[in-house]
């Protein structure tokens, strides 16, 4: 059995922390995640977004999209972090492509 290629991430709430996790889940996540997130205000409410980004996830990856809201925030972060994701300043909070 070989090792899954990992991705570091980071996260825009905790500045300087990093993890890695699988890189096969991570850039499936990433693409579901720029193809449901607008590009303009006033954006998507985070409920919103993870049951927005289940039927772009591969089966395999997430059988029935158990787990997907995990992963689904862990990558917004790191987009965030990364400058490509924005959060509004309102309440709640809403994310959109940046």
């Amino acid at each position: 059995m070989t090792a899954r290629s990992r991705v570091q991430v980071k996260t825009v709430n905790v500045p300087g922390y990093s993890s890695r996790i699988d890189a096969e889940k991570y850039d499936a996540m990433r693409k579901a995640l720029m193809k449901v997130l607008p590009k303009r205000l006033p954006g998507m409410l985070q409920k919103e977004m993870f049951e927005a980004v289940i039927p772009y996830l591969p089966e395999v990856l997430w059988p029935n999209g158990k787990k997907a809201g995990w992963w689904a925030k862990t990558v917004q972060l790191d987009l965030e972090a990364k400058g490509l994701v924005k959060r509004t300043d309102t309440k709640p909070l809403r994310w959109y492509r940046a």
